[in-house]
């Protein structure tokens, strides 16, 4: 019944989505509301197909979601390589429910690696993390914190497994581009020192049931 539901209302978008493209090769040049009449009747349906598919898949998802907190660091975001990162999370079928772009204090920075305080680098830490922009991600999704752990690759990019991030991005352990939670409660921690409650969004995607059973 679930799949049956899905082919009428892609059909049924499929069928809107043309109608409106129809309307706008037809319609005189600047006549928005004819084009808008098409692009609302195509949206419906598609937002329609959307919520269906949250709604049936929601509690699936859900029992075993998690958030993981995922940071490009500053040689990542000048080298122009946060696209990659975003991407390969995406694709996986994880969940971004939030993004910001900030240069972190060394106050922010200090508390980000609080467990490695007192130690020789601890410095070096800081003093890398609080030199530029970063950009600090939340994604949601099943097992997302050990499999994200496992997409990033070791510490040093050089023992990093082939097809990894670090493994594909960087060659030294210093420049490894990014940082992702270890464990289930250093992401909550992590993502309660970087984000607000109200910076993260909670919704359903189209796709979930083409990614969750």
């Amino acid at each position: 019944m679930f799949r049956q539901a899905l082919r009428s209302l892609g059909r049924r978008a499929n069928f809107a989505a043309a109608a409106a493209a129809t309307a706008a090769r037809q319609a005189p040049y600047g006549s928005l509301a004819t084009l808008m009449t098409g692009h609302k009747a195509a949206s419906a349906v598609v937002m329609g197909l959307a919520a269906t598919v949250g709604t049936t898949v929601s509690f699936a998802a859900s029992a075993n979601s998690e958030r993981s907190f995922i940071m490009v660091k500053p040689d990542g975001v000048h080298r122009g390589l946060v696209g990659d990162v975003i991407k390969r999370f995406e694709q996986r079928g994880y969940k971004l429910v939030g993004i910001k772009v900030l240069v972190p204090s060394r106050e922010l920075a200090s508390k980000h690696y609080a467990e490695h305080d007192g130690k020789p680098f601890f410095p070096k830490l800081v003093d890398f993390l609080s030199s530029g922009a970063v950009v600090a991600c939340v994604f949601e999704g099943k097992d997302v914190v050990k499999t994200g752990r496992t997409m990033i690759g070791a510490t040093n990019p050089l023992a990093s497994a082939p097809g990894t991030l670090r493994a594909d991005f960087a060659v030294d352990m210093g420049r490894n581009i990014i940082h992702g939670s270890d464990s289930v409660e250093s992401a909550m921690r992590e993502i309660a020192l970087w984000f607000n409650a109200d910076e993260l969004a909670t919704y359903a995607t189209a796709t979930q049931a083409w990614v969750y059973e």
